[in-house]
């Protein structure tokens, strides 16, 4: 599967920022996409995951820290699954990572095995 991250970069605090998971050669709409961040912890953090039938999911352990300020969506004329983030704060400084997995969203990073190279997001204060 190839697919690529983009739309990170520096922003101020309070700023917003698109993150973009473009894929080539497959469809994303037969896929569950996900977004993780890669931040001070050792392992990527689930943020939210967009399944094949659109439906949308917040993960429970780290959607609190995100709740009303990331939201996920898919273009499926672009093939392209985003992530809108606004509001953002410091501790959102991290790399943005989006996994395609067949069938359904699941937390762990560990059940996803396509990954990309991320792209990085630094936010100032």
């Amino acid at each position: 599967l190839q697919f690529v991250e983009s739309g990170g970069g520096l922003v101020q605090a309070g700023g917003s920022l698109r993150l973009s998971c473009e894929a080539s050669g497959f469809t994303l709409d037969n896929y569950a996409v996900a977004w993780f961040r890669h931040g001070p912890r050792e392992e990527r953090e689930p943020l939210s995951c967009i399944r094949a039938d659109g439906t949308t999911i917040d993960y429970e352990d780290y959607a609190d820290l995100v709740k009303g300020r990331f939201t996920i969506s898919r273009d499926s004329a672009k093939n392209t699954v985003y992530l809108q983030m606004n509001n953002l704060n410091p501790l959102d400084t991290g790399i943005y990572y989006c996994a395609p997995r067949s069938k359904f969203c699941t937390p762990p990073p560990a059940t996803y095995v396509y990954w990309g190279q991320g792209t990085q997001v630094t936010v100032s204060s």
